[in-house]
């Protein structure tokens, strides 16, 4: 399994970004993905990355299938 090195302060960008878009974009999976599989993550991300996944359980947030809320 190839190792995964996520940059300094993504998961909070990547949060950040997600809170104020209200979607969840294909780049944003891939990256949640990773971070989920990254054995080293901080607990603080890990509660960053459960309230993502509990508002896109809600309803809250938009799965969509653009790479990018970046227009």
């Amino acid at each position: 399994m190839p190792y995964v090195n996520l940059l300094p302060g993504a998961i909070t960008e990547m949060v950040a970004s997600i809170a104020d878009n209200h979607c969840l974009t294909q780049a944003d999976r891939y990256g949640l993905m990773a971070a989920i599989l990254d054995d080293s993550l901080p607990e603080e991300e890990r509660m960053c990355i459960d309230r993502v996944l509990r508002s896109l359980l809600r309803g809250k947030i938009a799965v969509v299938n653009e790479v990018s809320a970046i227009a």
